[in-house]
């Protein structure tokens, strides 16, 4: 599984998603709305082709918005 998640943030969205989301909301990043926003998905993707898009998506939003956001691997 791989996540996405912002530089500063000391919670793994993996493994302590509740405590992540809080820090990540409560400095306005909203990480998961914006991995949704970039994600191309379709209920008419197989799973494999939705998690890399999901992936691609993470990609994306690193390029543009450099070291920021970095991506976690379980």
């Amino acid at each position: 599984m791989i996540a996405l998640t912002t530089s500063d943030n000391p919670f793994n969205p993996i493994t302590q998603f509740d405590e992540w989301n809080q820090f990540d909301f409560s400095h306005d990043y909203n990480t998961c709305e914006l991995l949704a926003r970039f994600a191309k998905t379709s209920i008419d993707l197989s799973p494999a082709d939705y998690e890399l898009e999901i992936e691609n998506a993470m990609d994306r939003i690193i390029g543009i918005f450099g070291n920021f956001y970095v991506k976690v691997k379980e």
